[in-house]
């Protein structure tokens, strides 16, 4: 389930020169993008690796990537051009390489498989239709790779639900207003999480798509049950 029509890489476009400012004031969200990559238990710092990050948005979920598997080679792609301008302006090394494109046009800008890893973080809450997306992250995976998808879900736990709400009216939507003169894009965010898939029912969307070995974790902190790590494979055979 999704919450309704948003144009979100033109938000995230308007939002991109404030966006690190305001991620960083949130506890936690470095770090927890950095357990969702040690998660995918990538083997050998990455050495032999390619792997993408998929909605990669300012370069937050590529460095987490980085710190779990240094040795990779990172695909980083994002649908925002302005988000993609600031990760661009970072510090990277020559095995990081980033992409404009919506997740549903992956074919058309160049990105092809095989990838040994997909981190796709806050990404799916975002698609009109997740399917046919996780689909073909699932056909660029080789045989035997991991998906990790970082998000939010809260439908499953009502106090999860209510920290969320709560959390969103009192900090996120004003601190995002008061920074970037429009709480569009944070409003916009609060009803996504509420509209989102349970836990349960996107564990199981993983597993129609044709996903194995699916288990869900949650992060530790105040997101406790609100942000968790999803991990999926395709099937070696």
């Amino acid at each position: 389930m999704t919450a309704g029509p948003y144009d979100v890489p033109g938000a995230f476009d308007a939002g991109a020169k404030s966006y690190d400012v305001l991620v960083s004031a949130n506890p936690g969200y470095h770090d927890h993008l950095k357990l969702s990559a040690r998660r995918m238990q990538l083997p050998d710092q990455g050495r032999g690796l390619r792997l993408l990050d998929i909605g990669c948005g300012t370069g937050a979920s590529t460095a987490a990537l980085l710190d779990a598997a240094p040795h990779a080679e990172i695909v980083a792609v994002d649908g925002s051009a302005g988000m993609l301008d600031e990760a661009r302006s970072k510090h990277w090394p020559g095995a990081v390489t980033f992409v404009h494109s919506r997740a549903e046009q992956l074919a058309a800008a160049g990105v092809a498989g095989p990838f040994d890893g997909i981190l796709a973080a806050y990404l799916v809450r975002n698609l009109p239709d997740p399917d046919p997306v996780l689909r073909a992250l699932w056909e660029l995976l080789r045989p035997g790779g991991v998906l990790a998808v970082h998000e939010y879900s809260v439908r499953d736990s009502r106090v999860a639900s209510a920290v969320w709400n709560a959390v969103c009216a009192t900090v996120i939507i004003p601190a995002g207003r008061a920074r970037s003169g429009d709480a569009g894009l944070y409003r916009y965010l609060r009803r996504s999480v509420n509209g989102f898939d349970g836990v349960n029912a996107f564990q199981d969307r993983l597993r129609r798509t044709g996903f194995t070995d699916v288990e869900e974790m949650t992060v530790p902190g105040w997101q406790r049950n609100i942000v968790h790590t999803f991990l999926g494979r395709r099937p070696r055979i």
